[in-house]
């Protein structure tokens, strides 16, 4: 996220880090990154931490977020150099509860995040579909979590009922009721299209095989010794083409030979997963932050085109 949270400090985080992590902590520093969790960088004793703090409902709970990211830990343990996987706590888990999240850490990686268009050059895409490639030969480590459709047959009569009133809980929260409310229409379209789609990839859950969830350019590290993927929140056994949305034209004509209904099911899984989540975000209090403002952007962009999977 790009401000800090309310509830907690950054002198609080860096003692829950010590506690669980380091003997001893010198700096915190938040780190204005990202969209959807907070970070710190956080130093002490010779070591440099990556500190996340995950929300946990609606998406996860203590239970499905610990056991993505212990199944990070394993695939990086089996020999899956690309993963940069959390560390455990002296507890022996990989979180640790703090408010209504959970902190986890990982090393501090020494590399760049790719920006939009050096992820899109020919070099990086390649590096991105061999690093995909190996994550989905990999054997599942017991216990990893199995994708679910985030949205049920009532989504669009829900939010119908849940804008028809105005919303009164932020200055953003009117604008963001009336374009959820005149989409209505498109998204109990394309509801009705993923749950169907949604049906035929259960059908096929022996193919299934780990996957990343979101290994956009965001979440790609390119170190000296090669790509590294990081933020394992997402991680669960789906279809592959769960991993195709941020590659170039979804991975068509990269050598993958994705399945194209697989591939509109990950693109509703997101678009759908995105306006629920925004919908929470606007119908409860907010003051007009940063944040509010880019999550505003992106509903918008969410619901830019109404043809889009009609």
């Amino acid at each position: 996220m790009l401000s800090r949270p309310s509830f907690v400090s950054d002198d609080a985080i860096g003692r829950v880090v010590a506690v669980h992590w380091l003997a001893e902590t010198a700096e915190t520093d938040h780190l204005p990154w990202g969209f959807g969790a907070h970070h710190w960088r956080v130093a002490g004793g010779g070591r440099v931490l990556f500190v996340t703090l995950d929300r946990l409902a609606p998406r996860h709970t203590a239970t499905s977020l610990e056991a993505a990211y212990a199944g990070a830990a394993a695939l990086a343990a089996g020999g899956l150099d690309l993963v940069c996987a959390p560390l455990r706590a002296r507890s022996g888990r990989f979180t640790v509860p703090v408010g209504s999240g959970a902190l986890s850490v990982t090393p501090w990686l020494d590399g760049r995040t790719p920006n939009e268009a050096e992820s899109r050059e020919p070099r990086h895409v390649r590096e991105a579909v061999a690093a995909l490639a190996t994550l989905h030969r990999a054997a599942p480590p017991d216990g990893l979590p199995r994708w679910t459709p985030r949205v049920g047959p009532g989504f669009a009569d829900e939010l119908r009922a849940h804008t028809a009133r105005p919303w009164t809980s932020g200055p953003l929260a009117e604008r963001a009721r009336d374009a959820i409310a005149t989409h209505c229409a498109a998204i109990e379209r394309w509801t009705g299209r993923y749950l169907e789609l949604a049906d035929v990839a259960r059908s096929r859950r022996d193919a299934w095989v780990p996957t990343h969830g979101e290994p956009h350019h965001a979440n790609r590290v390119v170190t000296p010794e090669g790509l590294k993927l990081v933020d394992w929140e997402s991680l669960a056994l789906a279809p592959r083409e769960r991993d195709y949305a941020g590659l170039p034209n979804r991975g068509v004509g990269l050598g993958l030979s994705p399945e194209p209904a697989m591939v509109e099911l990950f693109a509703l899984d997101w678009r759908l997963s995105e306006i629920a989540e925004y919908a929470r975000w606007f119908a409860a209090p907010h003051t007009g932050t940063e944040d509010d403002h880019t999550a505003l952007e992106d509903l918008h962009e969410e619901l830019s085109d109404a043809q889009r999977c009609s």
